[in-house]
């Protein structure tokens, strides 16, 4: 079957093959079989960057907009690892499928964020390491900050 240049053809053991266009795959494992699961999505709206303020809108934001290119359970997950005796090709496959969308998941974020965070977080190995990151520093930050409104509206209040 000839195919034109901005179609692929995509297949595993269990699936048909379909013809979808290559600028609209994004490529997942799962963690028992390794499948790769192809999402068709809009990149149409640009999350605004993340500056250190208004973390928790942001964070809902890109949590969302992972969701919708199946990326947001590298945000949770640990890396797989290969046993010894694991060397299968279907096994080392999968490995390479979820490092691959790990380091789209964690390009995403990154390219969410200001340039001077963007330097500050730019040391993180996984998604998971860097939204961690991101959630404690502001997360509690934000926290802090309410608490310090809702102390001063009492005071001024009484």
């Amino acid at each position: 079957m000839a195919t034109d240049p901005i179609t692929e053809i995509v297949a595993t053991e269990n699936q048909t093959v379909a013809q979808v266009p290559s600028f609209a795959m994004t490529q997942t494992v799962t963690r028992n079989t390794a499948p790769i699961v192809n999402v068709l999505v809009n990149h149409g709206e640009n999350l605004e960057k993340f500056n250190g303020l208004n973390f928790k809108t942001w964070h809902q934001k890109m949590l969302f907009y992972l969701t919708t290119l199946n990326l947001a359970r590298f945000l949770i997950e640990d890396a797989p690892k290969l046993n010894e005796h694991e060397g299968d090709i279907q096994t080392v496959s999968a490995v390479e499928a979820w490092k691959h969308s790990d380091f789209l998941c964690r390009n995403y974020v990154m390219n969410g964020l200001a340039d001077s965070l963007y330097n500050m977080y730019s040391s993180m190995k996984t998604a998971k390491e860097l939204w961690e990151s991101l959630d404690c520093k502001y997360k509690t930050k934000d926290a802090g900050l309410r608490n310090s409104l809702l102390t001063a509206s009492s005071i001024i209040k009484w």
